[in-house]
């Protein structure tokens, strides 16, 4: 004959839960003492913290196959359950009994305390003492910290990552590292948009004479307007591509000069070069880079540049390198400004890049290069004490 099958009432299921939750006592010594396993206490728990006042409905009348396959499923279910928990709590097995019950405490909506406990090797007793503490100050400081690099974050729209936002709560007088600002930022799943690549779309025409590359990729600058790098890019819009052309000097990578059409002609790369003459008046002898492109190598725009005074110089065939400052600024701008938009008109876009350019990018986004201060501010900084001491 098979073993019979033990039957526990409703009533000596839930003393034994309770007797497990407030006697402070481990799972294993009360189950000993009550004569029964430590899956039974796990297994009346789950299910009273699942169906509360439903739990236990009387199975007394079930056979003891029944109850066998219950007991299956139910076992079943616990090991599916630590597994998951072993895999998403991998990182915290080694780590001190504080991390551990702020794994439980972030997962107990989606695991039991008690099997959680149970994987990562901690007592229950443990972590309701621990959540009874008071929250130390370093915590407290991580937590108004995390909201002011939040605010930040959603000030930039996600453009930036730690570095510019550390630079911006630093410039604010709050008291962090750059690591700090990291580690909270990956605790929130904070990251600032990746950078995609650019299509080269350059079009040469070899009737035209090409200059040498006179800039040789050194994209520093002494002064202001000595070297400016220039470049075409597209936006897609329900209404066709829109071209930008812009010119950006490398002394402060400041966007000096742009235009926008809805054609990629001459008149495109002219005007951007005319606005950004009016705007800075250069001394001849700037040096002015650009691709190969047939707007850049045309006799009228080469007229243009020597009417002012202005050195040509032209990057190597296909090599996207010897521009790169201007392909880095193209690729910030559809990260940043473009990213999945698709705009329904050239006006549309025209006003978003326009906001973008001399709002933001010129005005306030930190760069690198630049020490992390914005174009704007890095020349008046550079600039104003340069000119006071001539």
């Amino acid at each position: 004959m098979g073993k019979n099958q033990k039957v526990y009432t409703r009533e000596f299921k839930e003393e034994a839960v309770r007797l497990a939750q407030t006697s402070g006592k481990p799972i294993t010594q009360i189950a000993r003492e009550l004569g029964i396993s430590d899956s039974a206490i796990h297994s009346w728990r789950k299910e009273l913290a699942e169906h509360g006042s439903e739990a236990f409905p009387g199975k007394g009348h079930q056979t003891a196959l029944e109850e066998e396959v219950a007991r299956l499923k139910r076992e079943l279910g616990r090991v599916q359950q630590e597994r998951d928990i072993f895999k998403k709590s991998s990182e915290h097995l080694l780590s001190g009994p504080a991390m551990k019950y702020q794994f439980i405490e972030e997962h107990k909506h989606e695991f039991t305390i008690v099997v959680m406990c149970g994987v990562l090797g901690v007592s229950e007793s443990g972590f309701y003492a621990w959540r009874k503490r008071p929250t130390c100050r370093r915590k407290q400081e991580d937590a108004q910290l995390t909201q002011e690099i939040k605010q930040v974050f959603e000030v930039h729209q996600g453009r930036y990552g730690a570095p510019r936002i550390y630079r911006d709560l630093h410039d604010e007088g709050m008291s962090c590292s750059r690591k700090r600002v990291a580690r909270l930022m990956r605790a929130e799943e904070l990251s600032a948009r990746s950078k995609r690549r650019r299509v080269i779309t350059t079009k040469r025409d070899e009737a035209h004479p090409v200059a040498l590359n006179l800039l040789n990729r050194d994209f520093h600058a002494e002064e202001p307007n000595r070297k400016w790098v220039t470049d075409i890019t597209y936006i897609p819009t329900k209404q066709g591509w829109l071209y930008l052309a812009a010119v950006l000097d490398l002394y402060s990578r400041m966007v000096v000069g742009w235009s926008m059409s809805g054609s990629c002609d001459e008149k495109l790369v002219e005007h951007a070069l005319e606005h950004a003459l009016a705007r800075r008046c250069p001394d001849a002898g700037l040096l002015h880079h650009s691709d190969r492109g047939s707007q850049y190598t045309s006799h009228a725009y080469q007229a243009y540049l020597q009417q002012y005074g202005i050195r040509p110089s032209m990057s190597r065939k296909g090599n996207c390198w010897d521009n790169a400052v201007m392909e880095s600024f193209f690729g910030t701008l559809k990260d940043e400004c473009v990213r999945e938009t698709f705009y329904s008109s050239h006006d549309e876009a025209r006003s978003a890049l326009f906001v973008y350019i001399e709002a933001y990018y010129n005005r306030i986004r930190r760069h690198s290069t630049l020490g992390y201060m914005s174009p704007l501010q890095y020349e008046r900084m550079r600039v104003v004490p340069m000119l006071q001491s001539i």
